[in-house]
């Protein structure tokens, strides 16, 4: 397997999407904890340490980390934080289930949207001498890498509608959101209003424990990591081809040497790919080896990656349907924990023993992770 212990996931939370506004974000970091902990069936004197995912200009405050640490139990308890990604939150709290040091890890990762302009903070983790001048954010990076696919893949466009109407539909079903109005032009070209998500307020938390801990308390629940593999691109847009994916193309490689994967377009019952664009999903499914980028526009018309086809990805609504956008890579994981351990409510797909999480980040998804899960302890 490549890891001394195997963390399994025994408890999630999922709110992609947290509208009302009574309670302040320490209160909602603290109900999404005790959520998945009662998911578990544990309380906090259960956990040995904590792993953070959380963005300081997102919250509006230095060091957010130490605003959460009492909502997310971390007083006298080990707790570490990371800023980049939610889904490094995940990795780091499964490499220390791994190490043999911790038992239990409560992974915490939340995205406000107090921040007076969310584009302004996002442009504060550009280049600062280049890229803040133009100025650039997160949404206009994904357009950047739409523009320069269909300039090389004849199809992308009709592809990428497809997906957009996939996902959409499949997002009523899990998560109800309002109905969209037809678009009314670009948004940031080549993408339009449908093709993106508003930036929403969310939260998502999960319990991972070893083996021991798991048959001490008899769980029988549990999806198990059987794979994970994680790599970052250059910042800087102009050092990186924005029509391929080569950290997401090293992450799958570990991950699935990790859980000896060969044919990935048949290993799996369900897929949950971030899509920050449609386009970004595409991209992913030539790098997770799901479909050839020659493939696409037939493989997205014809019902093979829809809930009820041969490989349902995203039946969540992805991205698309709801954005709390550092955290929604974390959820990607966090439904396909769900999905393994069949609680997935009403976007459950059945029978689904072994899951992929893509989970991408940043600028034109410059983060990249892929988490395979599973029913079976050992790959």
């Amino acid at each position: 397997m490549g890891l001394r212990v195997q963390p399994g996931i025994i408890g999630c939370a999922i709110r992609p999407v947290i509208a009302s506004r009574d309670r302040s974000l320490e209160e909602i970091i603290y109900e999404t904890a005790q959520l998945a902990l009662k998911d578990a069936g544990l309380t906090i004197n259960d956990i040995d340490g904590i792993a953070v995912g959380s963005n300081d200009q997102f919250d509006g405050r230095s060091i957010s980390v130490m605003m959460a640490s009492g909502s997310v139990g971390g007083v006298d308890r080990d707790i570490m934080s990371t800023p980049s990604a939610s889904e490094h939150a995940f990795i780091l709290g499964a490499l220390r289930v791994a190490t043999g040091q911790f038992r239990t890890q409560l992974i915490v990762s939340w995205s406000p949207t107090e921040v007076s302009s969310m584009p302004e903070a996002q442009r504060l983790g550009t280049d600062p001498y280049f890229h803040r001048a133009l100025p650039l954010d997160e949404l206009s990076a994904h357009a950047l890498q739409a523009s320069a696919l269909e300039s090389v893949v004849p199809g992308a466009r009709a592809a990428a509608q497809a997906v957009t109407a996939k996902n959409r539909a499949q997002g009523q079903a899990a998560y109800p959101a309002p109905p969209m109005t037809p678009d009314a032009g670009a948004l940031r070209w080549p993408l339009t209003p449908s093709m993106t998500s508003a930036p929403v307020t969310g939260a998502v938390a999960m319990v991972l424990a070893c083996p021991e801990f798991i048959a001490e308390r008899g769980i029988t629940n549990v999806a198990w990591l059987q794979g994970m593999g994680w790599a970052t691109e250059a910042g800087f847009l102009g050092d990186r081809d924005l029509t391929t994916a080569p950290a997401l193309d090293a992450a799958v490689k570990q991950a699935y040497a990790m859980a000896g994967i060969t044919d990935p377009a048949s290993a799996f019952g369900v897929v949950e790919i971030t899509d920050a664009s449609p386009y970004a999903e595409l991209l992913a499914y030539e790098a997770l080896g799901l479909c050839a980028r020659d493939e696409w526009e037939a493989r997205t018309t014809d019902g093979t990656f829809s809930v009820g086809g041969k490989l349902p990805i995203n039946p969540s609504g992805g991205a698309l349907t709801w954005n709390p956008v550092f955290c929604t890579g974390l959820i990607r994981i966090a439904e396909v924990a769900q999905q393994v351990r069949g609680k997935a409510g009403a976007h459950q797909v059945p029978h689904v023993t072994r899951g992929l999480a893509h989970a991408g980040s940043g600028f034109a998804m410059m983060y990249q992770a892929a988490v395979i899960l599973g029913q079976e302890a050992r790959a």
